[in-house]
């Protein structure tokens, strides 16, 4: 049997374990360690409670570790093992342990206590090599994960930026193999033509103008997002070229949630009534919707209403699997070069649809280049057709033999 070791059910991970049990070609569980999100709990980043809106727990099977009452998802050293780990493995007679990443303890003691048993180790990780380093820490980030990957059989890669981080830390190819990071496609794309129909009632809802040319911005309203330099770029002199009138839409909540209402002439906002501020002049403030968190079933209506999504995060957005869900759902996008994806499934797109992190110009002219464009939604699902959970089910088959 496999076990899948991860931190807690999320939905970018779920579909994939269930066209693994569909394929039926490989016995596995997965473990995991909390089950937030499951039930509601709080998010730091989003600062509120919730819980995905989708079933995150059937057509496979998973079983839930005691991490004891102060597990927690973030933070390194707030997930460990219980102490029955490799007992459990070795009574379940596992063949082989897939690791999700190396961001928690748990992580580190399930490599450690696996290899030891003689059991092959998968490791399926985010980092990447666009993240700058300083001099001084580059030794020690190869000595540690150096000894990490030595005890790991074999290496699952999502994307160019997470090969080339294994293969400079001496990974050698015939340990490399593709697992890229996937949305649900079909059901992004589903529900997009379900609420497609829809468009024109949605934009009026949110007060989006009906000839405005809409921006979507979707995530937690935190700094290395990012957020404010879609602002700066929308008031910038380079989208006075637009023929029609700019709108900003944002999906989300966080801690820059009133610092980004104050940069805009806010029209809609789902989670505040709008202030009527008569002593301000918003001529130079880009109109705005704010719609709030939009679950998994939800986030589509976003994507019809929008014609374009911006991600202009710093490198602590080692992929962006929103990105993924928008070209599912038909919408182009334009990231920052900083973001895990953007030479994957944008730049396949149009180069210059990628432009460099904080490059107010650079976000202006991306979206230039998408409304001149006009990309049709096939044009936009077409960048994510090879980015399916097919190549990660086709993987793990081959790796299992």
């Amino acid at each position: 049997m496999l076990v899948i070791l991860a931190t807690h059910p999320v939905p970018y991970q779920v579909h994939i374990w269930k066209a693994l049990a569909c394929d039926g070609r490989i016995p596995f569980e997965v473990w995991y360690l909390t089950h937030h999100g499951v039930n509601p709990s709080f998010d730091s980043g989003f600062g509120k409670t919730f819980a995905w809106d989708i079933n995150l727990l059937s057509g496979y099977e998973s079983r839930l570790m005691d991490g004891g009452p102060d597990a927690l998802i973030y933070g390194f050293m707030k997930l460990r093992l219980n102490p029955g780990f490799i007992e459990l493995l070795k009574e379940k007679k596992v063949k082989a342990l897939w690791i999700l990443g190396w961001q928690v303890m748990a992580f580190w003691e399930a490599v450690w206590k696996a290899h030891a048993a003689g059991i092959p180790v998968w490791l399926r990780g985010e980092s990447n090599d666009l993240a700058p380093v300083s001099h001084w820490k580059k030794p020690f980030k190869k000595l540690f994960l150096g000894q990490l990957f030595k005890r790991v059989e074999n290496f699952t890669y999502i994307g160019k930026a997470n090969k080339r981080l294994y293969e400079s830390c001496g990974v050698p190819p015939e340990k490399l193999y593709p697992a890229p990071y996937c949305a649900d496609n079909s059901r992004f794309a589903e529900q997009a033509k379900m609420y497609l129909p829809e468009r024109n009632a949605i934009r009026k809802a949110w007060k989006i103008p009906d000839n405005a040319f809409c921006v979507l911005f979707v995530g937690k309203f935190i700094h290395k997002k990012r957020p404010l330099d879609i602002i700066l770029a929308a008031r910038s002199q380079r989208l006075k070229e637009l023929q029609v009138p700019l709108h900003l839409l944002f999906v989300g909540t966080g801690e820059l949630g009133d610092q980004l209402r104050e940069s805009c002439n806010v029209v809609f906002d789902a989670e505040k009534s709008v202030p009527v501020k008569k002593d301000v002049d918003y001529s130079n403030f880009p109109s705005a919707s704010f719609v709030g968190f939009l679950n998994q079933t939800e986030i589509s209506k976003a994507h019809v209403a929008a014609d374009c999504m911006v991600l202009p995060s710093d490198y602590g957005e080692t992929w962006g699997l929103v990105v993924n869900e928008a070209l599912a759902s038909g919408l182009p996008c334009a990231v920052s070069k900083l973001v895990g994806c953007g030479e994957d499934i944008v730049e396949t797109m149009n180069p210059l649809l990628r432009f460099d992190m904080g490059n107010i110009d650079g976000i202006a002219n991306a979206l230039l280049e998408i409304y001149q464009r006009n990309y049709t939604r096939a044009e936009a699902q077409a960048q994510v057709h090879d980015y399916d959970v097919a190549a990660s089910v086709n993987t793990a088959v081959k790796l299992y033999k």
